[in-house]
């Protein structure tokens, strides 16, 4: 392992990152395709991806975004494909046993989502301004953590949703507490906000709420987004040339993949810059 990996997973988020060589190929079956800007044909659930091969890995990885499937360079599993795999189904795959096909891709999207929720909380744990939640937060931390170890045919009766829930409140107590540790004046509220294409160049965005934003195709070159709260904002082909994300909230590699950057952005340790941004 490099010394960058190293540091990007000190803080124990090595098993929320994609193993594909330990994986079905289950996004490239599990999943539903529509043909558009990020996936070039339409596919069904349940139905093996045509650039899907025998050994479960993607014929044109290398060319994803220039035959068409930008969308899959975007998509991150968090871990989810190598647990279902491997400890799930215990090493069957959906080939030789196609019996478990049908309830291994139920599960799969189910677990994803449970890990999603073990990147944030994991982050949320390392956070001392939010020291005093430390405990709730390690608590729910283990009971998410459980809930990904179910058997397969407990998926089908766990209540996800109301879980997720539970885990955004915690979350969204966490973000205010560090925000707060941002100038009173920076912490401005944007939560669901239609920021599509919004002219955001060199904006100060400290500690401001940016939860479930829509920043499609937004000018952000520039802008200071330090401890701002990016959880589910939608950076679709947003600008970040020259921006500073270091110590932003709930980030995931997911929305840096979606975005533009170049060499001059400024992530936190915890990230890679993606391959397709300029240098």
């Amino acid at each position: 392992m490099r010394d960058n990996d190293r540091a990007r997973d000190a803080d124990g988020r090595a098993v929320l990152r994609a193993d594909c060589g330990n994986c079905f190929g289950l996004c490239c079956v599990a999943l539903t395709l529509t043909r558009s800007a990020d996936f070039a044909v339409d596919k069904d659930a349940g139905t093996p991806c045509g650039n899907l091969q025998d050994d479960f890995r993607c014929g044109i990885h290398t060319r994803l975004r220039t035959e068409g499937f930008a969308g899959c360079t975007v998509y991150d599993c968090f871990g989810a494909g190598q647990k279902v795999s491997a400890e799930t189904f215990g090493g069957r795959d959906w080939r030789t046993a196609p019996e478990s096909a049908r309830q291994m891709f139920q599960v799969f999207p189910i677990v994803r989502q449970l890990h999603e929720l073990l990147w944030y909380l994991t982050e949320a744990a390392s956070l001392a301004p939010a020291r005093s939640l430390h405990g709730e937060i390690r608590r729910t931390l283990e009971e998410t953590e459980r809930l990904t170890r179910l058997d397969a045919g407990a998926f089908a009766d766990l209540d996800v949703a109301a879980h997720r829930d539970g885990v955004a409140a915690l979350l969204a107590r966490t973000s205010e507490l560090v925000r707060a540790t941002a100038p009173r004046k920076k912490r401005r509220s944007h939560r669901g906000a239609d920021l599509i294409g919004a002219r955001l160049r060199g904006a100060d965005l400290r500690g401001a709420d940016l939860r479930g934003a829509y920043l499609i195709a937004a000018d952000l070159a520039g802008a200071d987004l330090r401890l701002a709260d990016l959880i589910g904002a939608d950076f679709r082909d947003a600008d970040l040339s020259g921006a500073d994300l270091t110590g932003a909230l709930f980030l995931t590699q997911s929305q840096l993949n979606a975005a533009r950057g170049n060499a001059a952005t400024r992530l936190p340790s915890t990230l890679t810059r993606p391959a397709h941004w300029e240098k």
